[in-house]
């Protein structure tokens, strides 16, 4: 299986443009799926560099309502008239950052009739499975980190509901993608156990000081448990990455934009 980043926020080779956002496109011996759309149409442009065509993706998913993974929406309709595109249910309620600013999708889009809207769990066939894992225990709390929704007409803090996980399998081999892991990226493993996890750990807001450092390095020993192999991005954060890096060595690694790995 080969996993492309068409977007991350930051620059793997010359030629692509980075942005705050993920997209990956995922090969698997079935489907070329595309995992995410950035917040623009970047990710398409980036694709073109990379000799990547997205017109033979036949599966797309957007991991959950926040603009930075589902903004590039409109160019992949326009670049790709047949693939359905995966969105949890309440991808395109309202969402707000810790500063009140309107962080969802765009609504306008949610009636298209490419959009195949998904509860708890969805098998795609093939090896590919969505779960939202709402009703999960979450044993590691990460909070909503100032994050809101939009709940019986006012805004309360964010649960993540809308956040849903594919999990490919694959000879045998778990490989489980994730966007921003906003229910927690600690349990979200103890939920899967993959053999391979990709995505962001949403550590970006920790500080790599302090109190901060022993939040990563309790994280890192707990990872380092499982047998998992791991590839993080975007929200992760760099210093946080390096944090773990330092703990967890060939168990972690980084995918940028433009970058290609093997799993």
């Amino acid at each position: 299986m080969r996993v492309t980043a068409l977007m991350e926020n930051t620059a793997g080779r010359p030629g692509v443009v980075a942005e705050h956002g993920l997209s990956l496109l995922v090969e698997t011996g079935s489907h070329v799926v595309l995992f995410d759309m950035g917040q623009s149409g970047a990710f398409a442009s980036n694709a073109a560099v990379l000799g990547v065509d997205l017109s033979q993706v036949d599966v797309a998913v957007i991991s959950h309502g926040h603009y930075d993974h589902g903004g590039g929406l409109p160019a992949f309709l326009e670049l790709n008239d047949h693939a359905s595109i995966y969105v949890n249910r309440r991808a395109f309620e309202e969402h707000r950052n810790a500063a009140g600013k309107g962080i969802g999708l765009d609504p306008a889009l949610a009636g298209s009739d490419r959009l195949v809207y998904v509860d708890d769990h969805l098998d795609l066939g093939d090896g590919l499975e969505l779960f939202s894992c709402n009703d999960r225990r979450r044993t590691h709390g990460t909070g909503s980190v100032g994050f809101t929704a939009r709940e019986g007409g006012r805004l309360v803090p964010d649960a993540f509901l809308h956040e849903h996980y594919l999990l490919v399998t694959e000879q045998g081999r778990k490989v489980l993608f994730s966007g921003c892991s906003h229910k927690g990226i600690l349990d979200i493993e103890g939920w899967f156990e993959p053999d391979v996890l990709v995505g962001g750990f949403h550590f970006m807001r920790i500080d790599v000081e302090g109190d901060g450092r022993r939040v990563l390095d309790d994280a890192a020993r707990e990872l380092m448990g499982h047998r998992t192999a791991y590839f993080t991005c975007h929200c992760t954060g760099l210093g946080q990455y390096r944090c773990l890096k330092a703990a967890m060595a060939d168990q972690l690694g980084y995918l940028a934009c433009g970058q290609t790995v093997e799993v």
